[in-house]
């Protein structure tokens, strides 16, 4: 009998994988690795499409779900996170959405039934990623024109839909619609994922993920953390958090607003650290671990991984720690 998500999430704090992005900049891809023999001759520039690595090099995806995998995390993200027609408008590539989604999430399907079937009593799960597209609903791109949009509602919704079937057709256990810098957009992605549910009649766990922006303490959209909160606390989420943006140190206080206002799960993959001048990242996994220790210490989290800067070693380590405590027990709210 296989154990489903939300009972490994009662029993321990789960690890969540770290950045997929930093992971693949190792490999120092060419623009001809991007394209492979199948978009040789592709006329635009692909270098940069990660997504696109889950057909081109799926090895190296592979390998990479694996690492976080060894470095023991329960859950990997699919390669997905511009896999909308929306982000790869960009590239030209939006009438690959269907299959960039599905075959991403059949690789991480694939490198977890592996892990699963060599521990069965430590289950490996697959979350779909679902990014937040380089496009926002609720601010005017122009400062000129206040009142115009880039993108719509309903145009976020039919693209999020596309990639909501592809994910849970390539076998995800979960949906993690992640690095929120605009609630409205994030709206719209739940609302697709309920129309699939309800259109297919099965449930499927959802994962959301805010991005508190700068010391404000606030969305790219303006929202502190409880309103935050608020707006996405309608649909019955598995858990609830933060990532990316924020070392673990700087997030700390949103998150434990976060953690003593809701009884969802939370979750949270900071950065390691803040990038330097050179847009790298500096925090070792030691540094990294001491910060989740905080966070472990005052009963803040139920799921915990890394966003950019966040390797296989960070991930360790912070394995190593989490197996030490019990997961969050949320408040009780009259």
């Amino acid at each position: 009998m296989s154990i489903t998500i939300q009972e490994a999430i009662k029993k321990n704090i789960l690890i969540l994988d770290g950045a997929m992005g930093t992971m693949l900049q190792r490999y120092n891809f060419s623009e001809e690795d991007f394209r492979g023999e199948r978009f040789k001759d592709f006329p635009h520039p692909l270098k940069g499409n990660n997504d696109l690595l889950s057909l081109t090099q799926p090895q190296a995806i592979r390998d990479v779900h694996a690492a976080y995998f060894e470095a023991g995390a329960d859950i990997v993200e699919t390669n997905t996170f511009s896999g909308t027609t929306i982000g790869m408008a960009d590239y030209h590539m939006e009438d690959l959405v269907y299959e960039l989604n599905y075959e991403s999430a059949k690789l991480a399907r694939e490198v977890a039934d592996e892990f699963t079937a060599k521990n069965p009593e430590k289950p490996r799960f697959v979350a779909g990623s679902i990014g937040p597209t380089n496009r926002t609903a609720s601010m005017s791109p122009d400062v000129n024109d206040p009142g115009y949009r880039a993108v719509t509602f309903d145009d976020l919704r039919i693209a999020y839909k596309q990639q909501v079937e592809a994910l849970m057709d390539g076998g995800c256990d979960l949906l993690l619609v992640e690095t929120i810098f605009d609630t409205l957009n994030a709206k719209a992605a739940l609302f697709a994922i309920e129309e699939v549910k309800e259109e297919r009649n099965l449930d499927i766990p959802i994962m959301v993920s805010g991005t508190i922006t700068d010391a404000s303490g606030r969305t790219l959209s303006g929202q502190t953390v409880e309103a935050f909160l608020i707006s996405v606390s309608h649909i019955p989420l598995l858990s609830v958090g933060f990532n990316c943006a924020l070392g673990a140190d700087l997030l700390k206080p949103y998150l434990k607003t976060l953690a003593h206002n809701t009884s969802f799960n939370v979750s949270a993959h900071p950065n390691a650290g803040l990038p330097n001048a050179f847009g790298q990242y500096d925090e070792t996994p030691e540094q990294t671990q001491v910060f989740i220790r905080e966070y472990l210490e005052d009963n803040l989290i139920n799921i915990i991984g890394g966003c950019c800067g966040t390797t296989p070693d960070h991930i360790r380590l912070m394995a190593e720690v989490a197996k030490d405590y019990k997961p969050r027990v949320a408040p009780v709210f009259e």
